[in-house]
């Protein structure tokens, strides 16, 4: 739907809240991706102007968002599981006399749409992840009954959403999130994306430079740039002409106080020579790069419709080392896809073997309503998943843990993103994307110093301040 507001009884609804209550709180549950993560924070900005501030305490709450992701098998049933527990504390509050709305926003929201009003009738407002712009718009809506907004508009949500308050870039960090691209054309058969977030769009390269702008001259020195396929951006720049992700990264290299530029997630068939190349020649893009295969057979890969092969993968890699040899790699991988043979899976492992990754994430195959491979024969048995599944975790987290040792002894520069988790420590992150723990004054956070690593735990690398290595002051 999209119908506009003019009715003043809405209008006066909300403003009869906001005279009895002040400002209102807000609590936002954001699940999966780091997309959801962005647009999370974005209705947050959305809504401040509302009068709505940002809580941790789901039951001071006046308006509730599931931001929620429909990616993993049974996601909806999580959503209503989480929903029930929600309309207790909303139950809760209306016996003390305080309203509380509730709204599913997201991927489930989109795929179930009038369905999650029909199972919950708590629920005041159901809207997909291209129309959150339209919230407040929603919300006044809803004070007259449920409402559904599952329509993908004609209108780019990005020209509506506002810049976030300096302040608020400030509570969130000296990393952040930018989405650049949207929606998926690859239809994957065990993908809902192209149903949930709707066909390829790229967003022009000026709104991308004035928002990383905006985030840098706020304390921000690292910007990951989202997009469901994120290596297949082409956006028009100011001339007209076509950008791709390589261009961008080259653009946005150039504002001040920005040190690190990364992007997720990408396509092998997407990666250009240009993007390969800027990983060699811009110092601003990190040498991590995350690049799902999903699998090593190439037949359950043709089942899959990835469109390439594991010798396209394997070439690619070389390509990619062959102009930043010390590039640290990340996958995902999916085991259990319907058809596949112990055969198959052994070649998954022998793939993993043969590329050696950093990190790696990996989930058993669930069939998700309305994709391809949810009508494929023969699905694999549970507790054939569930054991493939924990081998492919003992040989990944071998690598991971072989990977983060072959540090220790090394010095490399540290961006420094918060206080650690004793006193007198602070956190931060390597090129490489992996966490370092290391005893050091605040002051630092927000800059990149020279970290020598001593040690490394499950998660973590430990290190000692060896000496600073930029001049940027720390984040306000």
């Amino acid at each position: 739907m999209s119908t506009m507001i003019t009715d003043q009884t809405a209008e006066a609804a909300v403003d009869r809240s906001r005279t009895e209550t002040g400002r209102r709180k807000l609590f936002v549950k954001s699940y999966g991706c780091q997309m959801n993560a962005y647009d999370a924070t974005r209705m947050a900005d959305v809504l401040a102007p509302e009068g709505y501030d940002e809580t941790g305490d789901i039951a001071e709450a006046d308006l509730v968002i599931l931001n929620t992701c429909h990616i993993r098998e049974r996601a909806s049933e999580k959503v209503f599981s989480e929903l029930g527990k929600i309309r207790e504390i909303k139950l809760d509050r209306a016996a003390a006399g305080r309203e509380t709305t509730i709204a599913v926003a997201g991927c489930v929201a989109q795929a179930e749409g009038k369905e999650i009003l029909r199972r919950q009738k708590a629920v005041d407002l159901v809207i997909g992840p291209q129309s959150y712009h339209r919230l407040p718009e929603m919300l006044r809506l809803s004070k007259l009954g449920p409402v559904v907004e599952t329509d993908f508009p004609v209108e780019d949500k990005f020209d509506h959403l506002a810049s976030p308050a300096r302040e608020k870039v400030v509570s969130r960090g000296v990393s952040a999130f930018l989405t650049i691209q949207e929606g998926c054309d690859k239809f994957c058969t065990f993908c809902v994306v192209p149903y949930t977030r709707g066909a390829e769009t790229s967003r022009p390269v000026s709104k991308i430079l004035d928002e990383a702008t905006h985030l840098v001259e706020a304390g921000v020195r690292e910007i990951t740039l989202l997009g469901q396929n994120v290596n297949a951006f082409h956006g028009v720049d100011e001339g007209g002409a076509i950008c791709g992700l390589a261009g961008l990264v080259a653009r946005l290299s150039h504002i001040p106080g920005l040190l690190r530029i990364r992007y997720t997630t990408s396509h092998p068939n997407d990666m250009a020579d240009d993007l390969i190349e800027a990983h060699r020649t811009q110092p601003a893009l990190m040498p991590f790069l995350h690049l799902p295969v999903q699998s090593g057979s190439d037949r359950v890969l043709q089942a899959m419709n990835r469109k390439h092969g594991t010798r396209d993968y394997i070439d690619l890699i070389a390509r990619i080392r062959a102009e930043r040899p010390d590039i640290a790699l990340s996958s995902d991988f999916i085991v259990g896809f319907p058809g596949e043979t112990e055969a198959e899976f052994q070649a998954t492992l022998d793939l993993i073997t043969q590329v050696g990754f950093a990190s790696t994430f990996f989930f058993k195959y669930s069939v998700r309503p309305g994709t391809p491979g949810a009508e494929l024969d023969d699905q694999v048995p549970e507790d054939v998943k569930s054991e493939r599944l924990a081998r492919l975790q003992k040989l990944t987290d071998a690598q991971r843990h072989a990977y983060n040792a072959s540090a220790v002894g090394k010095v490399m520069p540290v961006l420094f993103e918060k206080k650690g988790r004793h006193p007198g420590q602070i956190a931060g992150k390597t090129p490489y994307l992996q966490a370092v723990q290391v005893d050091g004054p605040a002051h630092l956070i927000g800059t990149e110093a020279l970290v020598e690593i001593t040690g490394t735990s499950t998660n973590s690398l430990f290190g000692s301040l060896a000496e600073p290595i930029s001049s940027t002051e720390g984040a306000p």
